[in-house]
């Protein structure tokens, strides 16, 4: 389990340009569909553990996913797994740095990965959106989100992620409150 762990992460590792918010597709196929080591449920915890937690989202999904499956070994080697691709990948760039990037197919390249990382984030989103459910408040809570993000970038009104991650959160405690207010005052 230790090695498969580590392979597979390694795979995702090595494929997937764009760090973890590309990520997240490629490791749901992984993880829940292929594999099965966590359900849908799980997955979206998991996403929502990774985002909120230091460090970057790919490498917080491995070490729970590594963990869920095999302990403190298991999270050691999906983590191993997912961030010994870059480390070489940008060790050999580093040797090479000034050449590789005033060629003018790589820069070619990179514009051509940043529209295919876009579309992965945008699928990402899309996915988690679906798996939100038709309900009320994360139907609310995306769109009163979406537009304030709109507004905010039409203005060229910088906000870091965290600001977003906290309101989305505020929302939903907000909203929990109100739904166990209305239950209190059906019981009395």
């Amino acid at each position: 389990m230790l090695w498969k762990l580590f392979f597979n992460f390694f795979k995702i590792g090595l494929f997937t340009f764009g760090g973890g918010y590309a990520m997240i597709a490629v490791v749901k196929e992984t993880v829940v569909d292929k594999f099965g080591w966590l359900t849908e449920d799980e997955f979206m915890e998991v996403i929502a553990i990774a985002e909120s937690t230091p460090g970057p989202i790919a490498i917080n999904m491995a070490t729970f996913v590594g963990y869920k499956k095999a302990g403190v070994p298991g999270s050691a080697m999906a983590t191993l797994g997912v961030v010994t691709p870059s480390l070489v990948i940008i060790y050999i760039i580093s040797l090479f740095l000034e050449p590789f990037m005033a060629n003018k197919y790589v820069a070619y390249a990179f514009v051509g990965i940043r529209c295919a990382v876009a579309f992965l984030i945008l699928k990402a989103g899309l996915n988690l959106l679906s798996k939100a459910g038709k309900k009320l408040l994360p139907m609310l809570t995306f769109g009163v989100l979406f537009v304030t993000l709109l507004v905010f970038e039409w203005f060229a009104v910088s906000v870091s992620a965290i600001v977003w991650i906290l309101a989305g959160g505020a929302i939903g405690i907000y909203a929990y409150a109100l739904r166990s207010a209305k239950e209190q005052e059906g019981k009395k």
